[in-house]
């Protein structure tokens, strides 16, 4: 897919993801076992937490510390924001970036709930960061770089904010083999999986973009239960009952998985 194609994909998905997490339930939907993996305790900050569709906590066990700046991109409602914001206290800062007015809208709106005044939510895009060169201590983000049609360029700019020394810590959705079907469905775009790259392509991304000490800390691998949201859409030429979907959930199973890649920049 073409990079704007592939954006506006994904703008215009967002509304359905939420709306479809609260109200589908079928016996070939569920929600996806994975999201809001590894958070604790989000009930003080429930409204961003109701609208956040994340692989994993790119915060837990971080060493985010007081007056650090940390940058998340694709900062969605800003879940990851306030978490970041509890961490680095009134001296640090903490920017999020997003492409859609909607979640920048619903990111001031929490922030501003929780009381937080030094969150910065920007519109851009993550191939195009609108941030300074060398300006951050932290670069986090939560299944969002597997969207990208470009991500060479992402790993590039995680690389170009950072200042020496700087550190990475990014939850996402990586994939083996899977059919083609998938890759051109939107609904696997939406939920995911069709834009992801292997664990490998990835890590080596991220060394290409000069980036060091990057690795592997967490996986968290999908069985079929947990995959059953990706074919949760009707997909154009496939015409299947539940039967039929169940058994390619248990083929694929295992095939599709979240990990948590961490690393910096060298001083």
């Amino acid at each position: 897919m073409k990079t704007t194609a592939t954006h506006d994909l994904v703008k215009d998905s967002y509304a359905d993801m939420l709306k479809d997490a609260q109200e589908k339930q079928s016996c070939c939907a569920s929600s996806p076992a994975a999201r809001l993996a590894g958070y604790e305790d989000t009930e003080k900050h429930s409204e961003a937490a109701g609208a956040s569709f994340g692989c994993g906590n790119p915060l837990a066990f971080a060493g985010v510390k007081a007056g650090d700046t940390v940058l998340d991109l694709g900062s969605g409602a800003g879940l990851d924001l306030l978490l970041a914001a509890e961490r680095t206290g009134p001296s640090g800062q903490v920017i999020g970036v997003d492409m859609t007015d909607e979640m920048i809208a619903a990111a001031q709106q929490n922030a501003a709930r929780a009381g937080f005044d030094n969150i910065d939510v920007r519109r851009g895009l993550i191939e195009d960061l609108p941030v300074q060169d060398a300006s951050v201590d932290w670069v986090i983000s939560n299944c969002v770089i597997n969207l990208s049609p470009d991500k060479p360029a992402v790993f590039r700019e995680i690389s170009r904010v950072m200042k020496p020394g700087a550190h990475f810590s990014i939850s996402d959705i990586v994939v083996g083999e899977l059919p083609g079907w998938i890759r051109e469905s939107a609904a696997a775009w939406s939920a995911c999986v069709a834009g992801a790259i292997s664990e490998e392509a990835y890590l080596q991304g991220l060394r290409d973009a000069g980036l060091v000490d990057v690795a592997v800390t967490e996986r968290l691998v999908y069985d079929a239960c947990q995959l059953r949201a990706i074919l949760s859409e009707d997909i154009p030429g496939l015409d299947l009952g539940c039967d039929q979907i169940e058994a390619l959930l248990q083929e694929y199973s295992g095939e599709v998985w979240s990990a948590k890649f961490s690393g910096r920049k060298p001083d």
